[in-house]
């Protein structure tokens, strides 16, 4: 999943920093390539409307390795659901299985 990969790079950066090694993560959310066009109605759902190029993306991350950000984060939005998930996980966790009910209920 995503946040085991995101708890793979914190660990990795934490771990090898003194070493001169960089490690970031890039965390996009859709981005318009067939995989998106293949996820179906739930994906769709959640993703299409935000989904930006490859190109944008591709920017973020010349961008965010210009700036040694270990978060390259090319939906700005995703910042605001990291710092709620980090300062109220309990009514995250809530959010995400609203979330989750809505996209059980969607048709195929």
């Amino acid at each position: 999943t995503k946040h085991a990969a995101l708890g793979f790079a914190e660990w990795m950066a934490a771990t090898y920093a003194h070493r001169g090694i960089t490690v970031q993560a890039l965390c996009p959310m859709g981005v318009r390539t067939a995989m998106l066009e293949a996820a179906g109605p739930a994906g769709q759902a959640v993703l299409a409307e935000a989904a930006i190029s490859p190109e944008d993306v591709a920017d973020a991350v010349i961008e965010g390795i210009a700036d040694g950000r270990f978060l390259i984060l090319p939906h700005p939005e995703v910042a605001v659901m990291y710092a709620h998930r980090a300062g109220d996980p309990n009514r995250w966790l809530a959010g995400m299985n609203r979330l989750q009910q809505q996209l059980e209920n969607l048709p195929d």
